[in-house]
């Protein structure tokens, strides 16, 4: 039986126990790697736990394999795609000592498209239930319906309670209408179909989909930044995400299909080398910044064909930085325009985190500064204990989020059975310039 469901609305995650250890498995299928994590996730105790962290996480297994079949987060070679999720998920298996049945898997294709909606529903004067939040949100997230489209991901930014906003938990509270401002992330469905189909002919179940801006964001990022404002921005080698969060919450998402890769493959083009060759050029000698001693010191490029290699040749460092920057800094203004054009530049203000593997090239921070003309960090993924030294890094913040997700996954549960038309439920779609109107109002 698919993942996807015909009624365009995934199914939501069962929320983890309270009481006892939990095994989760993940995978993170990118363009340059296949991840695969399993981890126990132990509950705190009441005085330990933390926004978006009710249990520890500690990594049983780890599997990571070369991606292959895939680029931009679309699968261009099922056969490819499965076998590297096969290795990935084999060696975690292997390292864990377990067997996996169903991931938690992320979406980073499949043309995300962030929307922000209000519904509401009459509750006839009774105290509000968990049957009533389910119900709101479900009338939210139906409003996003489109042909083709299914909704990833329906986050409440914040309830109202008779026309009174700011409201986090309604839970108990009395009134006569409930309403509910929240950000719906839709994705295309062919897109996730064939990603599921790959999980499937590996003889695994996708347990659920998280975006991986959303996960990249949520392993990043401390409480304070979420509760403030921050975007987040995941540099990945076929990607590049934009992720806003907001009073703890989810609230904007964003995408370019550029990323590492292509700086690579600027490379290989402009010096005339193999694109193994080039990745190992950009790893070792790679900046988007000038040194001192940069036209001096000269790094040997190996040639394309076999029969040039009696004459190797040499390029300045300086020479590389000028090939290196502009694709950079042409990805950065991208994603400041994206920022701008959200509703939620001002509310981010100057808290910016860099992550994703591409993150890593030399200067990457300083000219993140410069553009976006924000205070810049680098992202790692926080708070799990049992990772290896070499897989602390930002490549691994989204397979990290992907662990943490199924913690705050409940604050997006809601029946996705029939019945809809028995809904009392209105609603109105509206741009992120009136939810920015709303926290305005509500803090």
């Amino acid at each position: 039986m698919s993942f996807l469901r015909q009624d365009g609305l995934l199914p939501r995650m069962q929320p983890l126990s309270e009481k006892r250890p939990s095994t989760v498995s993940v995978l993170d299928i990118g363009t340059s790697k296949v991840c695969c994590l399993i981890a126990k996730l132990t509950p705190r105790t009441a005085g330990e736990a933390v926004l978006g962290r009710t249990h520890k996480i500690e990594i049983l297994g780890i599997g990571h394999q070369q991606s292959r079949g895939m680029k931009s987060g679309v699968v261009i070679n099922i056969e490819q795609a499965e076998q590297a999720i096969r290795n990935a998920v084999e060696s975690a298996e292997r390292m864990a000592g377990v067997t996996v049945d169903s991931l938690i898997v992320n979406v980073s294709s499949g043309r995300l498209v962030s929307e922000a909606f209000s519904a509401d529903i009459a509750l006839g004067g009774h105290a509000v239930q968990d049957s009533d939040i389910a119900q709101v949100l479900r009338a939210g997230a139906q409003h996003a319906l489109a042909p083709e489209r299914s909704v990833v991901h329906s986050v409440p930014i914040g309830y109202s309670l008779d026309g009174e906003h700011g409201i986090s938990e309604p839970l108990g509270m009395i009134g006569s209408k409930l309403g509910v401002d929240m950000h719906v992330l839709t994705a295309e469905n062919a897109p996730l179909r064939n990603v599921e189909l790959c999980i499937n002919r590996a003889h695994l179940a996708v347990e659920a989909m998280v975006a991986s801006p959303y996960a990249a964001g949520l392993a990043s990022l401390v409480d304070d930044e979420m509760q403030m404002g921050c975007a987040c921005i995941d540099i990945g080698g076929g990607t590049t995400t934009l992720s806003v969060f907001m009073d703890g919450r989810f609230v904007y998402s964003d995408a370019v299909a550029i990323g590492g890769n292509h700086v690579t493959m600027d490379l290989a083009r402009g010096l005339s080398t193999r694109l193994g060759d080039a990745e190992s050029i950009k790893i070792k000698h790679g900046s988007t910044l000038l040194g001192s001693g940069d036209d001096e010191a000269m790094v040997t490029i190996p040639p394309i064909a076999e029969e040039e290699r009696g004459a190797p040749n040499q390029v300045s460092k300086a020479h590389l930085v000028r090939i290196i920057r502009p694709r950079v800094e042409e990805t950065l203004e991208m994603i400041r325009d994206r920022l701008a054009r959200s509703g939620f530049a001002d509310a981010v203000g100057k808290r910016l985190v860099l992550t994703g593997g591409a993150s890593q090239l030399n200067g990457m921070s300083e000219v993140a500064r410069r553009v976006l003309s924000r205070n810049v960090r680098m992202g790692r993924p926080m708070g799990v204990s049992g990772m290896p030294e070499a897989t602390k890094g930002p490549a691994f913040s989204t397979a990290v989020g992907l662990l943490i997700y199924p913690q705050i996954a409940k604050i997006e549960n809601f029946s996705t059975h029939s019945g809809y038309a028995s809904m009392l439920k209105t609603g109105t779609g509206g741009a992120f310039g009136r939810l920015g109107a709303w926290f305005k109002e509500s803090f």
